[in-house]
């Protein structure tokens, strides 16, 4: 994955571009995570805005990769680089724009849900497969999007939701054709760099100290459950099975 990261006027973009759905290898994740970790450290950053090219957002995590490695080591990995990764978007110190174009699965409603303001195009659509593929993870992230019993019915589903239906919660903050979601998420990034730098980042800092759910604490906890199911066979049986069907799909 190519993960690109542009700073002008204080205002970085960070672009994800990984051919041909933006699937998310753990060598990935830990890149994100780096450059989050390194915008933190400019004094001088206002905003950052995480966004994606190509066919969607994010597909999640590379299950093709994982299951190509024997034993749990490549799945502890990727277990710790997404849980450093979520963190590490969640206590940048600056306002972080998610701008979402299409399909947004699994890992990227983690992404996602560890920033503070949303704005996704018309076709963006945001799931949790994890079901699926014999895991749990992110619902913790998802929580913040929707009320308790979407969040039940999404998990226990698979069933994706419309980024016109997450504005009707008030979790989107603005939709938007997908050819002007980027000039969107620019425009409400230099809305808040106008405001005085030092208010921003203490605004940031509060609202992480008063946030009412413990998002990492709860995703460790997902986590511990996923672990469970590897040990009992079924993660690895869920995830054969897909990257079955996706060999035969692409015959």
């Amino acid at each position: 994955m190519a993960i690109e990261c542009q700073v002008t006027d204080g205002i970085a973009e960070v672009v994800m571009h990984h051919p041909p759905v933006n699937a998310i290898t753990v060598a990935d994740t830990w890149k994100i995570r780096d450059t989050f970790a390194e915008l933190s450290r400019d004094a001088a950053l206002r905003a950052v805005i995480l966004t994606a090219e190509g066919k969607g957002f994010n597909a999640g995590i590379d299950i093709k990769e994982m299951q190509s490695a024997e034993g749990f080591e490549h799945l502890l990995g990727s277990g710790e680089a997404c849980y450093e990764t979520f963190k590490q978007i969640y206590d940048t110190p600056v306002p972080v724009i998610a701008a979402v174009n299409d399909f947004c699965m699994g890992l990227g409603v983690g992404l996602v849900g560890s920033s503070d303001i949303i704005i996704a195009s018309t076709k963006a659509r945001f799931g949790l497969p994890e079901l699926d593929n014999g895991a749990l993870g992110c619902a913790s992230h998802l929580a913040r999007l929707v009320p308790p019993l979407k969040l039940r019915q999404m998990t226990l589903t698979c069933i994706p939701i419309s980024a016109q239906e997450l504005f009707e919660y008030g979790t989107v903050f603005k939709v938007t054709e997908p050819d002007e979601l980027r000039e969107e998420a620019r425009a409400l990034a230099q809305q808040i760099a106008k405001k005085p730098a030092a208010a921003v980042r203490f605004a940031k800092a509060a609202l992480n100290h008063i946030d009412p759910q413990d998002l990492h604490a709860n995703y460790r906890l997902e986590q511990g459950f996923t672990y469970q199911l590897n040990i009992m066979g079924i993660g690895d049986q869920q995830r054969d099975a897909f990257v079955a069907k996706e060999r035969e799909v692409t015959r």
